[in-house]
């Protein structure tokens, strides 16, 4: 089978499941319309909690412009701003790949650097970092539903995670003992630059890294907090934030095909948050805007400052930069 051929496969599989999923999720919100339960897509009772949400995104770009800069700063020197278009546009190009994979990618053409092997190394050194961080919170999210519903199904998908966790954690903070036996295999070996690029990286450089990308998962997390209350999903603060994570950590794990992306967000949505309440709708409502005011705004942010401005202008000033040192 070609590549062509592949492709189309690929995507017809994505619209089905797509539609399928979207007719799971029309049938769960028509049976809350046959029950009575109200909803609004706008309560303006609690409008506070939506304004608190979308104030957060700008503190959300921001930790991952800073995450990236120091990233970056391994191997060029980079301004704050510089790391924020470069971000956004990021952002910009990662809905029009599957699965989001283009973010990084994008983000290092823009740049027009000669490091962009160094960088390459980075941007997978951030993404284990944000991972790590996800897989972190996932944990606790996932031991809370374990004590809900004590099931060995449960646990063991709780100890493969803690074992997976621990085997990322190991990778990040010590990938340089693990090269020697890594090199053994062939189709590993690309991973020496990964660990010669963490043996210059100190631990306190690392772990400022991660505690930027766990503040970053506590702000979205929060938001969805914030997003869910909106729509009167009445979830206490600590409940609420552990069942967030339960949510994120399932959304890793379960492999995802870019069409179907929003119609696994909100099946998922309605299997974590559907005990709590009887509203469907708002809870798949809310878990659409989260996806709206986190990753298309800030998307269309870098769209316009890619066609504004082109991406040579990002580093543009950086001779003048030199100059001034």
């Amino acid at each position: 089978m070609n590549k062509a051929k592949a492709r189309a496969w690929k995507r017809a599989a994505g619209l089905l499941v797509m539609v399928l999923l979207c007719w799971q999720l029309y049938c769960q919100i028509h049976g809350q319309i046959n029950n009575g339960t109200v909803f609004h897509f706008w309560p303006e009772d609690t409008v506070i909690y939506f304004l608190a949400a979308a104030a957060l995104l700008p503190l959300n770009v921001v930790l991952e412009s800073l995450k990236w800069q120091r990233l970056v700063a391994s191997a060029v020197p980079l301004q704050f701003l510089q790391a924020l278009r470069s971000v956004l546009g990021g952002i910009a190009a990662s809905l029009i790949t599957p699965n989001r994979i283009g973010e990084y990618p994008a983000r290092i053409i823009q740049m027009k650097e000669r490091h962009s092997v160094r960088l390459v190394s980075v941007s997978v050194l951030g993404a284990c970092a944000q991972l790590l961080a996800l897989m972190l919170a996932g944990l606790v999210g996932l031991g809370y539903y374990c004590v809900l519903h004590p099931q060995p199904l449960v646990w063991a998908a709780w100890a493969v995670s803690a074992l997976f966790t621990l085997m990322l954690a190991g990778l990040y903070f010590s990938f340089e003992r693990w090269a020697p036996y890594i090199e053994r295999f062939r189709w590993l070996r690309k991973l020496r630059l990964w660990g010669r690029l963490l043996f210059r990286f100190s631990l306190r450089e690392q772990m400022i890294i991660l505690g930027i990308s766990v503040l970053r998962f506590l702000v979205y997390s929060f938001q969805y907090w914030l997003l869910l209350r909106w729509q009167n999903i009445a979830l206490p603060l600590g409940e609420g934030l552990l069942l967030c994570a339960l949510f994120f950590w399932a959304m890793a794990v379960i492999p995802s095909i870019a069409l179907a992306e929003l119609g696994i967000r909100g099946v998922v949505s309605l299997f974590v948050f559907r005990p709590y309440s009887s509203n469907a709708a708002g809870i798949a409502y809310a878990t659409f805007v989260l996806w709206l005011v986190n990753l298309m705004l800030p998307a269309l942010a870098g769209a316009w400052l890619f066609l504004t401005q082109g991406s040579g202008v990002i580093f543009s000033s950086r001779r003048d930069a030199k100059k001034e040192e």
